[in-house]
């Protein structure tokens, strides 16, 4: 894996070892933030990382130009390779990793511009952590297509081999809060 575009394009990001974490592709990387830059700067933005696995989405995020990225991810091997990939490219100080469930930490308030969800595909609870989520933006990977609650509106959806990937919005219910 490596980064793909912004101020650490090219450099090489680790995964943890094992098949727990399954990491976004560059391919799909590269799509995702192909689509955001169309919609988005992200510039100065505030980003959340649910499911973190290696850092990698994240990382991408503050490679281009995202302020400050959370991630969160329960595996603790996924956390070690998050730390270490922060620390190979010198940006731990952008970045806060919690080692919790995503569903847990979402019970707290917190406030996104941008989240970035890629769960085990076998997640079925969408509409549990959407309507947990404050954040105007969120990017869903998935296996199927995901049914988004009321509040929330597909502006995106594309398919990517065997992955889906949804762009959300927040029709207002979910607006930035204090984080």
């Amino acid at each position: 894996m490596r980064v793909i575009a912004g101020s650490f394009r090219g450099r090489l990001l680790r995964a943890p070892p094992g098949t727990a974490t399954r990491p976004t592709s560059d391919r799909v990387r590269e799509a995702i933030f192909d689509v955001l830059g169309s919609l988005v700067d992200l510039e100065a933005m505030s980003v959340v990382d649910l499911f973190a696995g290696s850092g990698a989405m994240g990382i991408e995020a503050i490679s281009r130009g995202a302020d400050d990225v959370v991630f969160v991810e329960q595996d603790s091997a996924a956390t070690r390779s998050i730390r270490g990939n922060l620390a190979t490219l010198g940006i731990e100080d952008q970045a806060t990793v919690v080692r919790e469930d995503v569903m847990g930490f979402l019970t707290r308030p917190h406030g996104f511009d941008l989240a970035l969800c890629d769960p085990p595909y076998e997640f079925v609870s969408w509409a549990d952590l959407l309507s947990d989520l404050s954040a105007p933006l969120a990017v869903l990977e998935s296996r199927r297509a995901v049914e988004v609650p009321v509040g929330w509106e597909v502006i995106r959806n594309k398919r990517y081999g065997g992955t889906l990937v949804t762009v959300v919005r927040s029709l207002g219910a979910h607006q930035k809060g204090a984080r």
